[in-house]
């Protein structure tokens, strides 16, 4: 039997492949079983910061490996203290909890939240206010605090204590903090998988401000618009705005299963010995692979980043057969005329590997993509999608 047919006799069906097996791939380049060559437009879905078989990531993974591959959270790691770190000093944060994924992160940065306002509202102050159109995990609780009806059906009841607000609608949020007991605003500053939309910096602001009033903290999703992919390290950071939780994860362990919540002043000592915990967090091969990424995501890559956005957004507008360009530095959503999952369909014969969210075609590139890879590709785009729509 195939790869194809084994998968689907044994693997559990709850993705929608496409007819593609990826056997290997260097930088922005990945090869199929029959060796067919595809620029990559997903990395692994905002995960393979700098592209496949990148070799600092490689001799990061390969040297801990070495040494020792797991020492549980019972004793010191330097890779674990190491990321956390250089975490804390390129964004301020005070403390840092390691999980495996973004669902783990943002449950830890629910319930820092939860603590908090525990400790400092009262036991009853537990609600979440979140944003419809937002995703947050598939786990019971980051479900419940993801504001879209398609993901719970199946699953309620789900966690209680989640409360959805309009995007960019400041007087939405505002209701919802007056009527209700409030822990925290959790919110993605660009909408990934509710169709690469980004919040608007008035709205942003006013929320910030709206915490202060109401003292409530102010949580930011950070797992796929960290770690560069926006242009900036992490997406609040363009909007000048200081967070109280911050989660992250896809791209921080380069292609390896890591999430990080990292909690600034009025949360660092919120956390103690017994209140949470994860045995594979902090992995030290995982952490090692973190290093390697945080440590190169400087000033010129995040400036080369929002040129390449730039030159999307500038060749798309307008173009025959997209109707509209929306996202932040290379997390770039396409409404195409065509239908989006056509558009990729016909990509792909040709070489190239966008994904989807919503009703758009997605980009998420290694940040390092070569200049003339991203500009054939979206030449190639901007083809099918005038194609398609006649």
């Amino acid at each position: 039997m195939s790869i194809k047919e084994l998968d689907k006799k044994y693997i559990a069906n709850t993705y929608a492949r496409f007819d593609l097996q990826i056997t290997h791939g260097n930088g922005s380049l990945v090869y199929d079983e029959n060796g067919k060559e595809y620029i990559d437009l997903s990395s692994g879905i905002a995960v393979n910061t700098f592209g496949m078989a990148d070799s600092v990531f490689i001799k990061a993974v390969t040297e801990q490996l070495n040494k020792c591959q797991h020492t549980s959270n019972l004793y010191y790691s330097e890779p674990c203290v190491k990321l956390a770190e250089l975490l804390c000093q390129r964004t301020g944060a005070k403390k840092v909890f390691f999980g495996n994924s973004g669902a783990e992160a943002n449950e830890c940065a629910i319930k820092v939240a939860r603590l908090w306002a525990s400790e400092n509202k009262g036991e009853d102050y537990y609600n979440i206010i979140t944003l419809k159109n937002s995703f947050h995990g598939r786990t019971i609780t980051t479900l419940a605090a993801t504001g879209q009806d398609v993901f719970h059906k199946y699953f309620c009841p789900l966690t209680e204590g989640f409360l959805y607000a309009e995007a960019n609608n400041l007087d939405s949020v505002e209701a919802l903090l007056k009527e209700n007991k409030c822990a925290a605003v959790m919110m993605e500053l660009v909408q990934g998988e509710g169709g690469v939309m980004p919040l608007s910096k008035d709205f942003v602001e006013g929320v910030v401000t709206l915490c202060q009033k109401y003292n409530t903290l102010l949580v930011i999703d950070e797992v796929q618009t960290g770690n560069g992919r926006t242009g900036t390290l992490y997406a609040y950071q363009s909007y000048g705005i200081a967070p109280d939780v911050v989660s992250t994860a896809k791209g921080l362990g380069g292609g390896l299963p890591i999430g990080a919540c990292m909690m600034f002043d009025k949360c660092e000592n919120v956390l103690s010995a017994g209140l949470h915990g994860s045995t594979f967090g902090g992995n030290p091969i995982a952490c090692a692979a973190g290093v390697s990424i945080i440590e190169r995501i400087d000033n010129d890559l995040l400036s080369s980043v929002q040129e390449k956005s730039k030159y999307v957004f500038d060749t798309l507008n307008g173009c025959v057969g997209i109707k509209s360009v929306t996202g932040m530095g290379l997390m770039i959503g396409i409404e195409t005329e065509a239908d989006a999952s056509l558009v990729i369909s016909k990509c792909m014969e040709r070489g190239i590997l966008p994904i989807k969210a919503k009703n758009k075609v997605r980009l998420l590139p290694p940040l390092n993509i070569p200049f003339d890879l991203l500009k054939k590709a979206i030449e190639i785009i901007k083809e099918v999608a005038k194609e398609c729509a006649q």
